[in-house]
């Protein structure tokens, strides 16, 4: 997952926040969460959405009839979320096998090719 510098940056500064710090900077949403849970989940807004607007990263918490619990889930999706926007690919350089390697591995392929040459002449008697 490729960030731009920016949102990198961002992700970077929330996840030096504790809990209660992100929670301020993020926008919670609750909904009621469909699924199993019974009538309780069905009627209660226990879905949690939180929405961090520096990264425009959004993560929910619905697998608890409890919102208390569902919002501790949501932030620690978003803790996951965050650091994996933190996540620099290393810089990959062109590599060349050397001839040597390149001529191993053609007479490998001619040794190969001449077995199975064998084999199908064996077939014909």
């Amino acid at each position: 997952m490729n960030a731009d510098p920016s949102r990198r940056q961002a992700a970077l500064e929330a996840l030096a926040l504790d809990d209660d710090a992100l929670l301020r900077a993020c926008e919670v949403e609750f909904f009621i969460a469909s699924g199993p849970g019974g009538q309780h989940r069905n009627t209660t807004a226990s879905g949690v959405r939180l929405t961090h607007p520096p990264t425009a990263l959004s993560v929910t918490g619905t697998e608890r009839r409890s919102q208390v619990q569902n919002k501790g889930a949501a932030l620690e999706r978003l803790r996951e979320g965050l650091k994996a926007l933190t996540y620099v690919p290393k810089k990959r350089h062109k590599t060349k096998p050397t001839k040597g390697s390149q001529k191993r591995r053609l007479e490998s392929k001619k040794r190969t090719g001449e077995k199975k040459a064998q084999r199908s002449k064996k077939d014909q008697w």
